[in-house]
């Protein structure tokens, strides 16, 4: 079954997003109720582009084409983290706002989270490696291989970091404290 078959079947598709200007990862689920599904993940790779605005410009468009490609309803966008390099900050705070921007042109809900609030979620470490996160994913959404980039599955955590929100309150009523607890709740969600 292609991704595109996969979108036809769920109530809602969450859009995530690990922005960068140099490379640019996402990922897309499918949710049901109280299960997810993954339908795609892969990078946009801006390294070649030199200036800047262009860079924003891009990052604008593809997101546009995601959301419209797989029908999303929300996106999932990870903040920059305060590093000591301004310059860089400022840049990834560009490219983050650039793809909000172009989920709210289409009138999407966003939400925002930190990446230790998504490695927490995903792994239940906040200062997870990216591939704890990666292989963690690979397990909950039953995927075996790990891309080559991992802004893909850090874009693909920020869209599953999302889902464990929502799946808490909106789905379930029930309300988590820690990953220990969500895990104790639903054991078959780590096995293969």
């Amino acid at each position: 079954m292609n991704s595109l078959q996969k979108i036809k079947e769920h109530e809602r598709i969450i859009l995530g997003i690990d922005p960068g200007t140099i490379v640019m990862g996402y990922g897309l689920i499918g949710v049901n109720k109280k299960n997810a599904e993954i339908i795609t993940l892969g990078v946009i790779k801006l390294g070649k582009i030199d200036d800047h605005l262009l860079k924003l410009k891009k990052i604008f468009e593809r997101t546009i084409w995601l959301i419209d490609e797989f029908k999303a309803d929300e996106l999932a966008i990870e903040a920059p983290f305060f590093g000591k390099n301004v310059q860089s900050m400022l840049k990834l705070g560009r490219a983050q706002g650039a793809a909000i921007a172009a989920a709210l042109s289409r009138e999407l809900h966003v939400h925002e989270y930190s990446p230790k609030k998504i490695k927490m979620a995903i792994t239940g470490n906040g200062n997870a490696s990216k591939e704890q996160v990666a292989a963690m994913l690979g397990k909950l959404l039953k995927f075996s291989e790990t891309p080559k980039f991992l802004d893909a599955t850090d874009g693909l955590g920020a869209a599953y970091c999302h889902f464990l929100q929502n799946v808490n309150t909106k789905t379930t009523g029930e309300s988590f404290g820690s990953w220990k607890a969500f895990v104790n709740a639903y054991p078959s969600k780590l096995k293969k």
